[in-house]
């Protein structure tokens, strides 16, 4: 997947940054946005290929050592402690989390089963628990070392939350739980982290275009948890929305991200990744420095009806 940034700048030099799920879609635009302000993105996801090829691209565009791909399921049981490891080992320093890791696996409430409730709450929510676990102790030391310098450096975290964690989400109890959750850790890690001057935001997303909003198919699966998920739009609802896609040739990235018509919002259209990762950029940059524990809804001006 390749992006153009709108920003290019040196706002982020000398920053280290995790992403996850950072190697397509709002991910994917994410890392290289960071990487195109100066930042270097550990790009973090259980799709090797995918890793390995995005970290590729954007050392092509930004220099060697701009990013590279640690790959692992991070729902997996000390996942997210190697992450941290790997990146210290890496780069020497972290001051930068993106967690947007995640997938959408629908059903109403009377078919739904343990399992798949649990397995969104896995991903949006445990994951994220265990991987602020795990920074915490790195913020913590580079605060002090800050504090005896006599320095303030502001570290961030940003959530990737949804506008289901705000409204619910006919159909995704499951996700609309997971995102909501996801708010009060972000809400309770802003004031455990204030003092150590590390910012923690969300950003609640509306529709924005990715490989998510496509027909479900054989070529888009996640392998998480043990199991084997089709991503995309079930094929029923598909059919309603009028949504198809050549099934014997792959779509391209401009058919997968270009932006759809949508009656909903005010803006009359889905958002792109590049504008989702945009407002990541803001909340990782010094220019949220006083901004912490909020919810940014990048939505386009979602209504109802």
């Amino acid at each position: 997947m390749t992006i153009d940034p709108i920003l290019r700048s040196a706002l982020l030099d000398g920053h280290v940054a995790i992403v996850t799920g950072g190697s397509r879609g709002i991910g994917g635009a994410t890392s290289t946005a960071l990487a195109a302000n100066g930042a270097k993105v550990v790009v973090a996801d259980v799709d090797k290929a995918k890793a390995e090829e995005t970290a590729a691209t954007i050392n092509d565009a930004y220099g060697p050592g701009s990013a590279t791909a640690f790959v692992a399921d991070l729902v997996a049981p000390g996942a997210c402690d190697d992450l941290v490891a790997y990146t210290l080992e890496q780069y020497g320093t972290l001051d930068i989390v993106v967690n947007n890791a995640g997938y959408a696996w629908d059903g109403r409430v009377h078919s739904m089963t343990d399992e798949q409730f649990q397995a969104m709450l896995d991903i949006h929510l445990v994951v994220p628990f265990r991987l602020a676990r795990s920074c915490a102790p790195v913020f913590r030391a580079a605060a002090l070392a800050d504090d005896e310098k006599g320095v303030r450096r502001h570290r961030k975290t940003v959530m990737v939350s949804s506008m289901a964690g705000l409204i619910g989400l006919d159909g995704a109890a499951n996700y609309a739980s997971a995102k909501a959750g996801v708010l009060g850790l972000m809400r309770s890690l802003a004031q455990e982290w204030g003092t150590l001057h590390v910012n923690v935001n969300a950003v609640a997303f509306g529709i924005i275009q990715t490989r998510f909003g496509l027909p479900q198919s054989e070529r888009e699966v996640i392998q998480t948890g043990g199991r084997t998920i089709h991503v995309g739009v079930p094929p029923k609802q598909a059919e309603r929305l009028g949504l198809a896609v050549d099934p014997t040739a792959a779509p391209t990235d401009a058919e997968i991200y270009a932006p759809k018509p949508l009656r909903q919002v005010s803006l009359g259209r889905t958002g792109t990744v590049g504008e989702a990762a945009d407002t990541i950029l803001w909340l990782c940059s010094p220019l949220s420095n006083y901004v912490t524990g909020q919810v940014i809804p990048v939505n386009g001006g979602m209504r109802a009806g």
